[in-house]
């Protein structure tokens, strides 16, 4: 292990590092993020290790130095540089980049806790953060575990168990099979004695890993082998177990903090119903749905059960609710959910500093009737996905350049990268958490619209342009939602922002405009022409501009820092002031401002704009060039009937075929894991295997060739 004491040697060298950072964390104007009160003579723990990475790591380290703690970072070796390492006092390497050799080693993170003497634990989420035995090795070597005791880590961590004690807390649960499935013959006969769809889902598991959906018996057969294979490479445990699905239901949780002297609070609910796959896009709070009489009724339950297992920190009861609010238990995460924010956002708590203060074993502050509901936080999971594939399959690469909308008023990011930052196939896509603020609703949805369109992210494929058309939706903003927004509304896949006649004409103009400001530029040098003597008075162009299928003719002339744009017989006004440099631009057009982001050009004049959050291609010509390019040979579309290319980044698990099989429409070929996920790809047509390109334990690149049919 390498070990580094960063308090001493590092500290200057990363001073102007930490100044650059800070910023992140900072209160948001007229309402706090959480809450800045802290007694100093209240002492807790002197260090503490988080044990893990990202941006859950950072935003323990900031509360951690807002109460004067130092803290120890542990790392893996591709992580030498991540954030958090360098937010740290110290930082120690624990392992190569896979998460069973580093942050699931707990004999090695056990040997940092030694070394450093660290005298407590955070575990953030995920990892070893629901982890008993973990725990058990903490107390055993007197290292508090900033968490519930490992009894009630036991109880609720394994869905089998919580489930049974959630029914005799007289809390609402869902009707299925409360033992572990054996197998997949088994899988089978219980889904039919339930009745289908049933969930099929990891009994250790959480964050829709090992989760799947069967709606018949061959599905159910799919299910359990993925299921258990995802259960195990997460969670070490491949126990599943079978429960009624209910269709179309909202995702809706309790935030509870529980201290060791039996108080316990309920801090209001998160809607959570925006997802795909099983894991969380968008999260609010509160909800739209609930009335204070459910509201009340599902936080003195998950109370209730908090109490039953004698829980102490900060937790999470999840609830399925039906459109007639009636609500059925689902699990409870006994650690810092992901979505934690916006419960800060709306009550004031530190949700953090509550778990230290818990785990120190100090009494709550707080009574039930303290706690607010203060306006509205919406929280958007920014990740380093393609949306326009099953709504988000990971991407790999570095940053190449990233800026936060910090410079917006309301607006939080939680996050553990920067420019410069790796985002590799070894861990979780999430690039950062999203969170706006307003008085109400709508103000919130405003703020993250415009934070949305502000942030800039460039060298990896991202989901800004899904997020900002969920936000937008009139459905999500009439408050018309469940789990199953996303293949509702876009049954066909996610294709990006559509856009009406006048944002097209919007998009023309502003695309037309910039081209010519960026042509004038070229022709002046510091400030002036380049040829004096053969100074041009020209003012006006015509361009022919290419929008997906449509050519359009272009008419531009210049008036001062304006453009006015001719776009199918329609005059627009374009000013802006023409910052090229700048990876945001701010553009009004006809009086409606909007923040677009140039994403790349070419000499051939294409070029690609991020408009209402979506990037579109586009070429631009003069009329002369248009005409000339009618005469260019296009290149063929690749044939890719034949040949299986892998979707995304990740590891090859399994391969189904060889040389010489026949196989056919939709049939199995090989299996992919990536971001700890597995996908099945699948023959597009019935044809014999040519050849094979990968075999198990191969990592693949995006569009790598995997097999090919003759």
């Amino acid at each position: 292990m390498a070990y580094c004491n960063r308090s001493k040697r590092l500290n200057s060298l990363f001073l102007l590092q930490w100044e650059t950072l800070c910023p992140r964390w900072c209160l948001i104007t007229s309402h706090k993020l959480y809450s800045s009160v802290y007694d100093p003579n209240e002492k807790t723990f002197e260090k503490i290790l988080i044990a893990n990475r990202g941006e859950i790591a950072c935003r323990v380290i900031k509360t951690c130095k807002k109460m004067g703690i130092k803290t120890v970072a542990i790392h893996s070796d591709v992580d030498a540089n991540a954030v958090h390492v360098k937010m740290a006092d110290e930082s120690v390497c624990v392992g190569p980049a896979p998460t069973s050799k580093s942050y699931l080693n707990m004999d090695a993170i056990m040997e940092v806790i030694r070394k450093t003497r660290a005298q407590a634990v955070h575990p953030g989420y995920g990892f070893l953060s629901e982890n008993k035995e973990f725990a058990k090795r903490l107390a055993s070597e007197g290292v508090t575990f900033i968490g519930p005791d490992t009894h009630a880590i036991q109880a609720m961590g394994d869905k089998i168990e919580s489930k049974l004690l959630a029914k005799n807390a007289k809390v609402n649960t869902i009707p299925g099979f409360d033992g572990v499935v054996k197998d997949a013959d088994e899988a089978v006969t219980i889904a039919r004695e339930i009745g289908y769809p049933v969930m099929i889902k990891a009994s250790a598991g959480g964050g829709g890993k090992g989760m799947r959906i069967a709606w018949d018996d061959e599905e159910t057969r799919e299910g359990f082998r993925f299921s258990s294979q995802e259960a195990a490479s997460s969670f070490g445990d491949d126990r599943l177990l079978i429960e009624k699905f209910i269709d179309n239901p909202r995702h809706i949780e309790i935030q509870v903090l529980a201290d060791k002297h039996g108080n316990a609070l309920w801090l209001n609910e998160r809607e959570c119903s925006i997802q795909r796959r099983n894991q969380k896009v968008v999260e609010e709070a509160p909800s739209t749905f609930l009335d204070p009489e459910t509201r009340r009724a599902m936080g003195e339950q998950a109370v209730a059960l908090a109490k039953a297992v004698k829980y102490s920190s900060a937790g999470t009861v999840e609830f399925l609710v039906d459109s007639s609010k009636n609500f059925y238990f689902l699990e409870m995460n006994t650690r810092l959910q992901v979505e934690h924010p916006v419960t800060e956002c709306i009550t004031g708590l530190d949700l953090v500093q509550e778990m230290i203060r818990v785990a120190k074993g100090y009494p709550l502050r707080h009574k039930q009737a303290d706690i607010p509901i203060n306006g509205w936080a919406v929280e958007c999971r920014v990740y380093a996905e393609d949306p326009y594939k099953s709504f988000g399959l990971p991407s790999i690469g570095k940053l190449s350049q990233y800026q936060e909308p910090l410079h917006l008023p309301s607006v939080r990011v939680d996050s553990g990268i920067q420019q410069g930052s790796d985002i590799s196939i070894y861990y979780d896509p999430m690039i950062s958490k999203l969170i706006t603020y307003g008085s109400n609703r709508a103000e919130a949805l405003i703020r993250m619209e415009e934070a949305l369109d502000n942030y800039v992210i460039r060298g990896v494929a991202h989901n800004i342009s899904l997020l900002r058309e969920v936000i937008i939706h009139p459905r999500f903003v009439q408050g018309d939602i469940s789990t199953k927004f996303l293949p509702e509304v876009y049954p066909d896949g996610f294709k990006g922002h559509k856009l009406t006649d006048l944002e097209r004409r919007e998009l023309l103009a502003t695309a037309a405009s910039l081209y010519m400001a960026e042509q004038l530029r070229s022709q002046r040098f510091l400030g002036t022409p380049r040829i004096p003597i053969a100074k041009s008075k020209r003012s006006s162009w015509e361009l022919s501009v290419r929008l997906g299928d449509g050519i359009y003719p272009v008419a531009v002339s210049k008036d001062g820092s304006s453009f006015s744009v001719e776009v199918d017989g329609m005059k627009l006004n374009v000013t802006s002031e023409w910052n090229l440099a700048s990876p945001l631009l701010s553009v009004t057009i006809d009086g409606t401002q909007r923040t677009i982001q140039r994403i790349s050009r070419n000499a051939s004049g294409e070029t690609s704009i991020q408009f209402l959050g979506t990037v579109y291609k586009l070429q631009i010509l003069t009329k002369v060039a248009a005409e000339l390019s009618k005469y260019m040979p296009e290149k063929a579309a690749e044939d890719t009937s034949s040949i299986l290319r892998s979707p995304m980044p990740g590891t090859v698990v399994a391969v189904s075929v060889k040389p010489g099989d026949m196989v056919s429409e939709g049939q199995e070929i090989c299996v992919i894991e990536a971001m700890k996920m597995q996908n099945s790809m699948i023959a597009a047509k019935t044809g014999k295997v040519k050849a094979v390109h990968c075999k198990a334990g191969d990592t693949v690149g995006e569009g790598d060739l995997l097999v090919e049919l003759e």
